[in-house]
């Protein structure tokens, strides 16, 4: 299966509380009828926690984030890719938007999923373009 690649929003929300927060939080935005394509929770001070939602319709975050009442930063650029299981898949990425002078701020990734992979590149929103471009060669 070629890659999967899909340019993504993200957004980060720091909340006063530890990670047990989450289930508030993530209800409220649920309750607003936003789904993610992902998150990630990291402590940030001793009782602050910061979560990066990655919203699939990013029109319902941060109209959900309003009437909420949430202070969220972002939308920021990231790609999500999506591909099957296979050594060096991973370098092979990195390969590439390396030859295409991108610099990717941040990564995260899971592997082992119904024989596949999926990895988030936090980028900026110019290198996200040139990304797609340079994935697809």
């Amino acid at each position: 299966m070629a890659l999967d690649i899909m340019k993504i929003d993200y957004y980060n929300v720091t909340i006063d509380g530890q990670i047990t927060s989450a289930s508030k939080l993530l209800s409220t935005i649920v309750d607003a009828g936003v789904d993610f394509h992902a998150f990630k929770a990291i402590p940030v001070k001793p009782h602050q926690t910061q979560f990066t939602l990655f919203a699939k319709d990013s029109s319902k975050m941060t109209d959900g984030a309003k009437r909420s009442g949430l202070k969220v930063a972002g939308p920021y650029a990231a790609l999500l890719i999506k591909g099957d299981e296979k050594a060096g898949a991973l370098a092979d990425i990195y390969q590439k938007l390396s030859q295409a002078g991108i610099q990717v701020e941040e990564a995260c990734g899971i592997a082992d999923i119904n024989a596949g992979y999926g990895v988030i590149l936090y980028l900026s929103e110019e290198d996200c373009d040139k990304a797609l471009i340079a994935l697809k060669m």
